[in-house]
């Protein structure tokens, strides 16, 4: 019989290889941009605006 040489799995490399994910994916997380209420904010006074303009035109 012959016999197979296997190199036994070495979990210093596997627990690298997490480590590595880990640091990625809390860069990639940091790196995400936040979202801001500035866009709601200014489409809510640009709505109240045009409604005040009809209102001001319909009632003049």
């Amino acid at each position: 019989m012959s016999e197979q040489h296997q190199q036994p799995i070495d979990p210093a490399g596997t627990t690298q290889q997490f480590r590595a994910f880990a640091q990625r994916s809390d860069q990639e997380a940091a790196a995400a941009p936040k979202k801001s209420p500035l866009v709601p904010i200014i489409a809510v006074v640009a709505a109240i605006l045009v409604i005040g303009v009809a209102a001001y035109l319909v009632l003049r």
